[in-house]
């Protein structure tokens, strides 16, 4: 166990091992990071202080299910969109919290021209790399919806590959 752990007040560990029960990662280094701001606690040691608590924690942690990657459900997200898919594309995406990981995205028409993310595709411990489930369930789901498939870089993670079509900033953004 991190020995930042003992700086916690028992009310903030409390919150931190409420986050974690219900698998709430970042929420969790928030509020340790918050907490022990005073002592200078940088990110990646309230990173590992919220990986022990999920090891203290094991079986009691509540882990959300991964986004289906099932041809009706993800046509049935599409369905739902604002507007109609004209492609499918997978994009590589990182963080400190879930490392590399691939989101699903809906190209939607230009009434109203946009995208929307369709599922996001983590690392799953036994399960097929998520570039691999990526492409196929992403490919499964534009041939349904007679739309092309794109994923520039499906072997190896790639976050500045070039976009089929860049979306317009949302409203707002400058």
């Amino acid at each position: 166990m991190s020995g930042w752990w003992a700086y916690l007040e028992e009310g903030t560990r409390r919150e931190v091992d409420a986050e974690v029960l219900r698998d709430r990662r970042v929420m969790a280094i928030k509020v340790v990071r918050e907490a022990l701001r005073p002592l200078e606690l940088d990110l990646r040691e309230a990173e590992k202080v919220v990986h022990a608590r999920y090891a203290a924690l094991g079986d009691r942690v509540r882990y959300r299910s991964p986004d289906p990657l099932d041809t009706p459900s993800l046509a049935a997200r599409a369905a739902s969109l604002p507007g109609r898919v004209v492609a499918v594309e997978a994009l590589w995406d990182g963080d400190t919290v879930h490392d590399w990981f691939v989101v699903l995205v809906a190209v939607l028409d230009d009434d109203p021209r946009g995208e929307a993310d369709l599922a996001i595709v983590h690392h799953r411990r036994g399960g097929p790399a998520p570039g691999a489930a990526a492409a196929a369930a992403g490919r499964a789901l534009a041939d349904l919806l007679g739309v092309p498939f794109r994923f520039p870089s499906p072997d190896a993670p790639d976050d500045e590959a070039p976009r089929l079509r860049t979306a317009p900033p949302g409203p707002g953004t400058p």
